[in-house]
């Protein structure tokens, strides 16, 4: 269904767009997480990840091919455990520029900008997101990111949004 609504609102340039789709880089608070965290006298104590999230992953892994990579601002430690959880073998964490990690990735994992899908939400995502070949935000993403998303998810950041994107991603990719 939602694959439906999303080529019936921007055509068959979506579906393009998802069937070049080699690779997966989201950003980490604002679309794993719900945008809270939880704070005692000792620092940053809890995160909230979403469970369907996580098989979003293995779902874009095991139906696709396709491996997922985590970039964030963020040095926290509830990101490398999420990414060990879910297998995720490359994440970069304390990231001020994204963007300047694009090359890196594409060379390490030998293949070009258009193959690329970004999953972000806020003012920090937007160079990167203007240089991949498929672009997406939560449903609560910024109206900045909004603006040049080519797809916006009706579910909410750290509720399915993830997931959202991975259906998709698999639905134009899937292999046996």
């Amino acid at each position: 269904m939602v694959i439906d609504t999303a080529l019936k609102e921007k055509n068959l340039s979506l579906r393009d767009k998802l069937e070049k789709i080699k690779l997966v880089i989201t950003d980490n608070d604002g679309v794993l997480t719900d945008t809270g965290v939880y704070y005692s006298e000792n620092g940053e104590e809890l995160k909230r990840f979403s469970i369907r999230d996580g098989m979003g992953v293995e779902r874009l892994r095991k139906h696709a091919g396709i491996e997922t990579i985590i970039i964030t601002g963020e040095r926290s430690g509830s990101v490398k455990a999420r990414a060990k959880k879910l297998g995720i073998q490359e994440f970069y964490l304390g990231v001020e520029n994204k963007l300047e990690l694009l090359d890196e990735i594409l060379k390490k994992n030998n293949v070009n900008a258009e193959n690329v899908a970004f999953i972000g939400d806020d003012v920090n995502d937007l160079k990167l997101m203007e240089n991949v070949g498929f672009k997406a935000t939560p449903a609560d993403g910024t109206v900045f990111v909004k603006k040049i998303a080519d797809y916006v998810c009706t579910n909410k950041s750290g509720n399915g949004a993830f997931r959202e994107v991975a259906e998709l991603i698999v639905a134009f990719n899937f292999k046996e």
